[in-house]
């Protein structure tokens, strides 16, 4: 009696162990973020996110690519007079070069094309 005893224990041991856990879920797809580097082993390219600073003075669209992880800007005279650009504030972003949404190594270079607001 004691050996069907103990027998029938090691059965309804072994039944209550926990079932095997189901793998986790995928991560999720990564959300585009001005700025935020794109996550590895998607399909996009590894960088940042240029952002759009047409239409912008001069002055802010630097200080948004800067915010965005870009440091190396290029900057000239849109009007092809090859004016020096002095006083930023005073220039409107007429072109970007790469454009908006382009996905970027931020040691690449990123050329603004303005002229003056009284062109």
């Amino acid at each position: 009696m004691r050996k069907a005893l103990l027998a029938g224990l090691l059965v309804l041991t072994a039944c209550s162990s926990p079932p095997p856990q189901a793998p986790p879920p995928p991560p999720a797809p990564a959300e585009v973020v001005l700025g935020q580097t794109v996550v590895p082993g998607t399909k996009a390219p590894s960088g940042h996110i240029v952002p759009d600073v047409v239409g912008k003075n001069h002055q802010q669209a630097q200080d948004t690519l800067q915010a965005a992880g870009f440091y190396k800007l290029d900057e000239e005279d849109a009007t092809g007079q090859k004016r020096m650009l002095v006083m930023d504030r005073n220039w409107v972003v007429v072109e970007q070069i790469p454009k908006a949404g382009t996905v970027l190594d931020p040691k690449e270079t990123v050329k603004l094309r303005s002229k003056k607001y009284t062109d």
